[in-house]
């Protein structure tokens, strides 16, 4: 008998593997491919307060062991994903984190509190992303910053309150530490790493915002590091992403540190890539006689 759940913030997830947010919508794409009941949980699309139409110009862009993405945080608005995506996400039986995100404090602050109300489980906030102008990362490479937001989000939010940080912050450590501080109930990382391309026949910038998010596989060893590190100075649950593209990776990143793992460029690759996870976790746990991924979390 093996035992795959985790608890993260008082919320029981079925098995450590979620679907990341920007690579997965809300989840209707893909329970064309499979029942999403299986998941351990689904992280939104990332929200923001009012309807974001996103960056213009190309938008995904491969890179040698990943792709340089310029969304820029497109999506429908709280209002309307509660409205329209929600009663959906709802229905798949799985726990449901809702990814936010904001250019100013008070737009992060009115976000999160029109999500008290609703089935959410958990709110991720969003404090890293590379490819917008304002806001974002902005909000997570300084410590003292992601310590001002997690502090004024912290007294309206009602949910448990995950914030993702930013590898490109100075000290990624301290900024955890300060995050944690504030009021987080667990932390999520790594986003993307900021990154560009250049077209060499046109001479200027593959994005029109210049600056892209960098995901994938060429991530993962930094990822890794910055998760291991960063558990060893806090002591709340840690969600880890990046590059991972099979169940060993997932092992890797529990092993660093980590309570559960968010897939994110890999449902690019293949849709059904996080059954391919589960099954070989479970797989994994079976062979090694492990019954609780208690037995392996931190072991390094």
């Amino acid at each position: 008998m093996i035992n795959t759940k985790v608890n993260i913030c008082g919320i029981e997830f079925k098995n450590p593997v979620i679907a990341a947010s920007g690579t997965f919508g809300f989840g209707r794409e893909y329970a064309n491919y499979f029942p999403l009941s299986k998941l351990g949980g689904i992280c939104t699309k990332g929200l923001t307060l009012k309807k974001k139409e996103g960056n213009k110009g190309i938008r995904i862009y491969e890179t040698t062991g990943g792709i340089l993405n310029s969304i820029g945080l497109e999506n429908p608005g709280i209002n309307n994903f509660i409205k329209e995506e929600l009663p959906f996400m709802i229905e798949q039986g799985t726990v449901i984190i809702a990814n936010v995100g904001g250019s100013s404090i008070e737009d992060y602050v009115k976000a999160v509190d029109k999500l008290n109300e609703t089935e959410i489980d958990i709110v991720e906030l969003n404090i890293s992303c590379p490819n917008i102008r304002v806001g974002g990362m902005a909000f997570g490479i300084k410590s003292k910053i992601a310590y001002e937001v997690v502090t004024e989000v912290r007294k309206v939010c009602k949910k448990p309150l995950i914030v993702k940080l930013s590898p490109n912050a100075e000290n990624i450590v301290h900024v955890a530490e300060n995050c944690v501080k504030a009021g987080a109930d667990g932390l999520s990382l790594v986003n993307t790493f900021a990154g560009m391309a250049i077209d060499i026949e046109k001479r200027k910038p593959v994005f029109d915002n210049i600056i892209a998010g960098l995901s994938g596989p060429c991530i993962k060893p930094i990822a890794l590091r910055m998760v291991y590190e960063v558990s060893k100075a806090v002591d709340v649950p840690i969600l880890g992403i990046g590059g991972i593209m099979g169940y060993k990776d997932a092992i890797e990143f529990i092993m660093a540190g980590a309570w559960a793992v968010q897939i994110g460029s890999g449902n690019f690759i293949k849709p059904t890539i996080t059954l391919d996870i589960i099954d070989g976790i479970e797989k994994f746990m079976i062979n090694e006689g492990i019954k609780s991924l208690d037995e392996i979390r931190r072991v390094i």
